[in-house]
């Protein structure tokens, strides 16, 4: 995409706001990401009660880590030895989604992992560790999907970085921490 910085965020780490913290069960969207994008979403509840910063930040694109806490049934389930979540780099869109124009806003997170199958009702955990662009309409499906994908890059090359590590970040301990 010419134009567009493929890594995003201070050599150092993250920088104020960042990193915002968001958690939920998994619940039913839209059902497109998987279906017409090939770019599986999990859903969580935009709550600004819950979260209050939610409705501050702008319409767009964020990257950081994702924890989930899968079922012992679930074919990914692989905790850590020290905790039951499991830690994986997204991409996420926070707004309106104007290409299919929704009229409310959503919070969308693309875990940067395949999946055996759908993970709904789970336990999720989102440290933001960044913004990466504002959301934007698009004139076609096919140019959606090439700016997500891209984005996707953008996400896995920036926490690429040693001072970008879950480890390493405020709050990243808590990613991680027991219910």
């Amino acid at each position: 995409m010419s134009g567009r910085p493929t890594i995003v965020g201070a050599e150092t780490g993250p920088e104020a706001p960042y990193p915002l913290q968001m958690e939920g069960k998994v619940i039913s969207g839209f059902g497109r990401g998987s279906k017409e994008l090939g770019i599986p979403t999990a859903n969580l509840p935009v709550d600004a009660a819950i979260t209050p910063w939610i409705g501050e930040v702008v319409s767009g694109v964020y990257f950081g880590y994702a924890a989930l806490q899968l079922p012992a049934t679930h074919p990914n389930h692989a905790p850590s030895s020290s905790s039951t979540f499991s830690v994986f780099p997204m991409v996420m869109s926070i707004g309106y989604n104007p290409f299919y124009k929704n009229t409310v806003r959503s919070a969308e997170v693309h875990v940067l992992h395949k999946f055996a199958q759908d993970f709904y009702d789970a336990h999720m955990r989102l440290l933001i560790t960044g913004f990466i662009r504002e959301e934007k309409d698009y004139k076609s499906l096919e140019a959606l999907v090439e700016d997500i994908n891209f984005d996707c890059e953008v996400a896995k090359t920036s926490l690429k970085r040693e001072k970008w590590e879950h480890g390493k970040l405020e709050g990243g301990a808590w990613l991680t921490q027991e219910l």
